[in-house]
């Protein structure tokens, strides 16, 4: 009866610890593998091994919670497949050699709350309807070749802290809607074609410790609401056409740690900061 009772509970602990994902999310991952070549990985995966041995995911209740493959030499386009994986929270391939566009069915995962795409070669226009995402905390899609405007739908993003899009080839001016962004700490576009003035609004990014707006074609005065950044550290504007001495800017943000301008923007005659939400459209 001993030997029955230790029989049972060994094939209990023995389903609870090989315990696998459904097939229709292997399916997804094998996708995965076979279109970013797999067997080139750094770190491959065995595909007759249970999931759960596979380098680089984190399972929770039998569902694929975080995919982490960055510096894993991934090689080739992400399939629309990866959608299947309806509990992902965390996708994280940087630092690969991720090619084309993002598949639309990316924007149907709507668990995501990290989108870690980083230092690949994707390309094309950052999908228009990114905002669904409404989960999302973390954006990070710099040093990639996308092209096209900042979707306006990007404000809907209410929860994202994060949002870095620098070094991309992007264009068009900043969307009014990043100011609905109220939990936004981090700000980076530096590094692509942007223009325009910067909108008075972005004084409602209230929590923003980070804007990095280097690089780029914006012109214009600076808004005066950029005083009511408060909690920044970092304010890198350098590299664009800004008019006006704006040295004492610098001594309005108690915290600031980290403060760029261009030389001609420190020194003549002290501007006073712009109100103007934006420019007329040339």
């Amino acid at each position: 009866m001993k030997t029955l009772k230790l029989t049972l509970l060994c094939c209990l602990i023995s389903a609870f610890t090989f315990a696998e994902v459904s097939k229709t999310q292997k399916d997804a991952l094998v996708a995965i593998y076979n279109a970013t070549n797999g067997d080139s990985w750094e770190n491959s995966w065995d595909l007759e091994q249970p999931i759960s041995d596979w380098y680089g995911l984190s399972i929770e209740n039998d569902n694929i919670v975080a995919i982490n493959l960055s510096f894993n030499n991934l090689d080739g386009n992400l399939p629309k497949d990866i959608a299947a994986l309806t509990a992902l929270r965390v996708l994280n391939l940087s630092f690969n050699k991720l090619e084309g566009e993002l598949p639309t069915e990316l924007m149907g995962m709507l668990s995501l709350e990290e989108l870690k795409l980083f230092s690949n070669n994707f390309g094309g226009a950052i999908p228009k309807n990114i905002g669904d995402l409404t989960n999302l905390k973390s954006l990070e899609l710099y040093n990639n070749n996308f092209l096209g405007e900042i979707p306006s739908s990007i404000g809907s993003l209410g929860k994202l802290e994060t949002l870095i899009l620098s070094s991309n080839q992007l264009r068009g001016k900043l969307p009014v809607s990043i100011s609905n962004l109220k939990s936004l700490k981090v700000l980076s576009l530096f590094d692509n074609s942007l223009l325009g003035t910067i909108p008075s609004s972005i004084g409602q990014l209230s929590q923003l410790e980070e804007l990095v707006l280097s690089n780029n074609a914006f012109y214009g005065y600076l808004p005066n609401e950029l005083a009511q950044l408060t909690h920044l550290k970092t304010l890198l504007l350098n590299n664009n056409a800004f008019k006006g001495n704006y040295a004492v800017l610098k001594d309005q943000l108690p915290n600031i740690v980290d403060f760029d301008l261009d030389e001609a923007n420190m020194k003549g005659a002290l501007a006073t900061l712009d109100s103007d939400d934006d420019d007329d459209d040339e």
